[in-house]
């Protein structure tokens, strides 16, 4: 069975602008489009609406937010398999419900709280730090034209763990799908106390650290990169702070593609100071890949 994209809806323009996104994804995985929106989100939310939702009653209104978007999203691809539910629940368990059975779950930058879109929504952060499967949050005000994005490169930020495979397949597969190239970034940096008297370090504690950090990207590609030959690979290493590579690196591409660990029996957000850091800094779309540890 076709696992669906998940994208959560609730009649804001961030929203509308993340159906956008998610149909033209859905139709390069070749998989449906689920339209998801919780409706208890109602005791919450503000009313900045998108245009043509008008304010009616409770159920009405849920049904109009998710039939606007089920047309918005019929335009977009007429031919785009296409289901909707109204879920009688708060968004953050209703989403992450709907993530057990999804290929990925897309959300927009923030909902319609009415903060500017430059901050990231509560909702939207919670379901990265938790999903069961891979979250793409809509980061960007401007990012209205979804195609453009599909034609940009995808940056894929790698971490220390070099067997951290999830993260680095699913760059692989959205490079290949939308025929761009993949950008593979890893940061370095040397601590301003070691010198070289330290035996490890001698003559370039420098090319000790890039030296190192060549090898931690080599190590995560390694196991990925034969099985999609067609995909042109840019390897990068980068001094400086992780958080910085990945922002300066992104800056025009089309997805930015970190990992995050979830350690089974830890609850509650489950990020990592990195994807944390670029999903509330980020100009483009961040995919949070969960990595089970």
């Amino acid at each position: 069975m076709e696992l669906p994209l998940v994208v959560g809806v609730d009649g804001s323009e961030p929203s509308m602008r993340a159906v956008d996104w998610a149909v033209d994804e859905a139709a390069l995985r070749g998989v449906p489009l689920r339209l998801v929106y919780a409706s208890l989100s109602e005791r919450y939310e503000g009313a900045a609406l998108a245009e043509g939702i008008d304010p009616p009653s409770e159920q009405v209104l849920a049904d109009n937010i998710v039939e606007a978007a089920a047309r918005r999203a019929h335009r977009r691809d007429v031919d785009l398999k296409i289901s909707t539910e109204v879920l009688p629940e708060e968004p953050v368990p209703a989403l992450l419900g709907e993530g057990r059975n999804a290929s990925a779950l897309v959300v927009g930058a923030r909902g319609r709280s009415g903060i500017a879109e430059l901050l990231l929504g509560s909702v939207s952060l919670a379901v990265a730090a938790r999903a069961n499967c891979p979250v793409i949050v809509l980061r960007g005000s401007h990012d209205s034209q979804a195609d453009a994005g599909m034609r940009r490169s995808i940056v894929l930020g790698v971490g220390e763990d070099a067997h951290s495979t999830e993260a680095v397949r699913f760059a692989f597969q959205e490079a290949e799908e939308r025929r761009v190239a993949l950008e593979a970034v890893r940061a370095w940096r040397c601590p301003a106390h070691e010198s070289a008297e330290h035996p490890l370090l001698a003559g370039d504690p420098a090319h000790h650290h890039e030296q190192r950090a060549t090898e931690t990207l080599e190590a995560a590609l390694r196991d990925v990169v034969a099985d999609h030959p067609s995909v042109e690979l840019r390897r990068r290493v980068v001094e400086g702070t992780t958080r910085e590579a990945l922002l300066d690196a992104s800056a025009d591409a089309g997805l930015l593609v970190v990992g995050a660990r979830r350690r089974q029996g830890h609850f509650g957000l489950q990020l990592g100071r990195v994807a944390h850091a670029v999903l509330h800094h980020s100009a483009r779309p961040v995919a949070v890949v969960p990595q089970r540890v």
